[in-house]
């Protein structure tokens, strides 16, 4: 069967062993998958929107991952979101990183905050990545799940207007190590966390 992401995706995506996550990480996970075992079994929509303070970093790559992941899995009718309690702009470290891992990413927008087509497939419509906050037009209003990826996101939103379902999976911000010499490494570490978990989540869908 041919591939549904870019062969260098699909090789990374490969040496991520889902033995590797923790129980504890495994808990956390579950709610996600159950969302999204419900909605497939139901013939629903699957609605997911990653939440983080800033959208600049770790809200688009589970947004990005998460569909590209999906997508490889054969889970049908998934649509990621991401957002933040503020906008700012996209982080070019995080649109680096993905680049490295395969990803075919154009910059259609300048400015302070700029507009990125991702694609992870060359017959696939684009994930548009830009930073906005979570309520956005762009985004869905409702019957989604809010994802956050963030604790100061989910301590600060309390309630997120529209979600029918709010799931904390956090992860450690790598702008903890902007401008030092790891940057590029913690980035990395970071990221294929994040599509690691999300080859678990997904890997666990029936159809």
């Amino acid at each position: 069967m041919k591939s549904t992401v870019y062969q260098k995706i699909e090789k990374t995506m490969l040496t991520l062993d889902t033995n590797k996550i923790s129980n504890e990480r495994k808990l956390i996970l579950q709610p996600l998958i159950n969302y999204v075992q419900e909605k497939v079994t139901s013939k629903k929509d699957i609605n997911l929107n990653f939440i983080c303070t800033h959208n600049s970093r770790r809200s688009h790559l589970t947004q990005i991952w998460a569909q590209t992941i999906a997508t490889y899995f054969n889970v049908n009718n998934v649509f990621s979101y991401s957002g933040g309690t503020e906008a700012t702009a996209m982080f070019p470290k995080a649109v680096e990183t993905l680049q490295n891992t395969g990803f075919n990413i154009l910059k259609i927008s300048e400015g302070t905050n700029p507009v990125y087509a991702v694609k992870y497939n060359d017959n696939k419509a684009p994930i548009i990545g830009f930073s906005k906050k979570y309520d956005a037009d762009f985004n869905c209003k409702s019957e989604f799940a809010a994802i956050m990826t963030c604790s100061n996101a989910d301590v600060g939103c309390p309630f997120i207007t529209g979600a029918e379902k709010r799931i904390p999976i956090t992860y450690e911000d790598p702008k903890l190590f902007d401008g030092k010499e790891n940057e590029a490494e913690k980035y990395e570490e970071r990221s294929l966390q994040i599509a690691l978990e999300m080859v678990y989540v997904f890997s666990e869908i029936k159809n």
